[in-house]
Formats: C-alpha cells, sequence, structure tokens
C-alpha cells in the first residue's frame, strides 16, 4: 500500500490506495434474477456502494486498513483501482456520485477534532442503537480534493442522494429536533422541509427520473413510543424499530405507504423503470419463540404503487444496500456472505436478469 498525503485549503487529505485483491466470482446462488455474483471487498466492515450514473465505478464506506471509524472510498466495478476519497479523520457516510462523476457527495465529521466522534449513550437495556453523529454533507472532486461543506448543522446531516439532472439533494437531517427529509440545490441552496410527522423519516432516494422520492418511516403511535422517540432525538441515537417504505413526490406532496408487516424494511432505492423499488426486509425472519422479527435481512422489490412483491435473495444471512446500476445490467448489496467473515460485512456484484 502506498499513501500520498495533501495539504488542500488547509485540510490534511489522506490519500490511500488500496493494493488490490482478485475478486471472487461465488458459487451459483438461489437469489432470484442474479447471476455471477462477485464480491468486491475483503478487509473491514464495507456498506452502502452506489453506482455512477455511468454505471462503471462504485463508491462505498469502509473501516478497513484499521480505522475506527468509516471512510469513503471509490473502486471500479469489478473491485480494483480501490482509492480512500474522504479525509483519513472522522466518521463518514452515506456517499454518492454526482452525474457526469465531476464531484463526490458524502457525510463527514471530519470538521470536527479527533480520529472518530465519541458515541452518544443509550439506555443499557437496549441491545442495538444507531448513533446519530454530527455530520454534515460535503462535496468533492472525485479524487477527494476540494472539500466543501454543503450543511452547517450541529445536529445529523447525511443520507443524500442527488437526482439525476444533477439539481437537487434529497437527505435525512436532524436539525428541527425531529428526524425528517429535507430537499436542496446541489450547492446546498434552498433547503425545504417534506415531511413533518413525529418520528423517523429517513433514507430518502430519488427515483430515475427525479419525480419521487422513496425512504423509510416510523412513526410512533403509543405514549411509551412517543417518549423513547424524545429521548433517542434528545440523545442522538435510533432504536432498532420496525420501518415501512413510503414514497412520495418530489415536492413532498401524495405521500404513499407501501408495506405495512410490522417489520424493519429499509434502505430502498430504485430500479432504472422508475417503477419499482428495491429494498431490504426482515419480513420472513419472524422468530416465533421471541416473538419478534431476526436479523436475517433480504433483498425485494415492490412496485411503486405497494403491489407487486417480490422476494429476491435467499440465504440465511444480512443482504442489504442494494443499487441497481443505471444502465440495469447490474445489482450491488452489502452482505455478510463471506464465512470467513460471518460478522462483517462485504460489497457483492452480481448481472441482473429479469
Amino acid at each position: 500500500m502506498n499513501k500520498k498525503i495533501t495539504l488542500i485549503c488547509g485540510l490534511l487529505l489522506s490519500q490511500t490506495l488500496l493494493a488490490d485483491k482478485p475478486t471472487v466470482a461465488l458459487q451459483p446462488s438461489k437469489d432470484r434474477h442474479m447471476s455471477n455474483l462477485t464480491q468486491l471487498t475483503f478487509d473491514g466492515d464495507n456498506g452502502e456502494a452506489y453506482f455512477s450514473f455511468d454505471s462503471r465505478k462504485l463508491i462505498y464506506q469502509s473501516n478497513h486498513d484499521g480505522y475506527q471509524c468509516d471512510k469513503i472510498w471509490t473502486m471500479d466495478i469489478d473491485g480494483s483501482n480501490k482509492r480512500m476519497v474522504s479525509p483519513d479523520h472522522g466518521a463518514h457516510t452515506c456517499s454518492f456520485f454526482y452525474p457526469g462523476a465531476q464531484h463526490i457527495l458524502f457525510a463527514s465529521t471530519s470538521h470536527l477534532d479527533g480520529a472518530c466522534p465519541p458515541k452518544p449513550k443509550w439506555p443499557s437495556h437496549i441491545r442495538y442503537a444507531w448513533p446519530l453523529y454530527p455530520y454534515d454533507i460535503y462535496r468533492a472532486n472525485p479524487d477527494g480534493s476540494g472539500l466543501t461543506a454543503l450543511t452547517d448543522n450541529p445536529k445529523y446531516d447525511a443520507e443524500p442522494i442527488v437526482s439525476s439532472d444533477g439539481k437537487s439533494i434529497v437527505f435525512g437531517s436532524q436539525r428541527e429536533g425531529d428526524f425528517d427529509i429535507y430537499l436542496m440545490d446541489a450547492d446546498g441552496g434552498n433547503v425545504k422541509r417534506l415531511t413533518d410527522t413525529l418520528g423517523y423519516d429517513g433514507g430518502p432516494w430519488f427515483s430515475p427520473d427525479g419525480s419521487k422520492i422513496a425512504w423509510r418511516a416510523w412513526h410512533p403511535q403509543t405514549e411509551a413510543e412517543k417518549a423513547q422517540w424524545r429521548d433517542n432525538m434528545e440523545n442522538d441515537y435510533i432504536v432498532s424499530t420496525p420501518l415501512d417504505i413510503w414514497v412520495m413526490d418530489a415536492d413532498g406532496s401524495n405521500k404513499i405507504r407501501l408495506t405495512d408487516n410490522g417489520a424493519t424494511n429499509w434502505a430502498p432505492s430504485w430500479h432504472p423503470d422508475g417503477a419499482r423499488i428495491v429494498f431490504s426486509s426482515n419480513m420472513d425472519d419472524w422468530r416465533e419463540d421471541l416473538k419478534t422479527y431476526g436479523h436475517n435481512f433480504e433483498l425485494y422489490l415492490i412496485n411503486s404503487d405497494g403491489t407487486g412483491l417480490e422476494r429476491i435473495t435467499d440465504n440465511k444471512v444480512f443482504d442489504s444496500f442494494p443499487m441497481f446500476s443505471p444502465d440495469g445490467k447490474k445489482i450491488a448489496f452489502g452482505s455478510n456472505r463471506n464465512a470467513q467473515k460471518p460478522r462483517a460485512t462485504d460489497i457483492f456484484i452480481a448481472d441482473w436478469n429479469e
């Protein structure tokens, strides 16, 4: 491995090139519509691998190489040319390409002191929670240079997705005391709130033509749920809850709920046809002994009107963060399928067959 340190506009940017390992073509699986399933990452935890608009590259987050929190990397879709494109300090998440790949986008705490931000504290009886770090959203050149902040908010701003025309960014934010979805111009201007129901509204994703947004949501109903949610927001964490997939117009109107099954349905993105949404869910892992859903997340397709639900992966481990290549030829996702790393997530890619 070689490392090139560059000082750009007062920011110490570490540009690390990872020595490429050969990709691994896996044995044929039972996954519907997929062939030539290939593993692209091998070290650490890796997730949220998303295609460039020309379908030739992936941008993703990883804590490999000994980092204690995630950094942003890019690679070619065959797993070659892995390159770290975020600062080497701070936590980073939710990266994406702009159309034309002239810029990249990600959330970062690199504006704060320390190698990684401290984790929020949550009650000891909660086994799993998602920390809400004080991320801001940044734009950079494809190699990580020219880092520019698009948001400036002491609370969580992350989950940015760029519209296919390059004009708008949709993102999740905790900026007004709740967790909601916002829209802004590609340069960070004209911020508009799109959701306002008490509870969690996050993970937004533009449809291919930019006219609609899919997202995941949980809205507390009981007084106990509302009290738990208030504690979440005050102390910057989210507990694992049932989540459902929703769709709305890009201006926030015409909100439609697509799932209502009590499971955790999340990580939605769109098929290139603009009519279907792919997402991850544990809906088929009901644990009767525990009276709850388990940890086996599979991938599913559903029409944007809530009809036509179809399960597309079939295994006994975690599959999530799915994205189709814009040309519709491939699908990338994160999974715990590597038997040598049963508790770690890697990036996989497969050919998509209708």
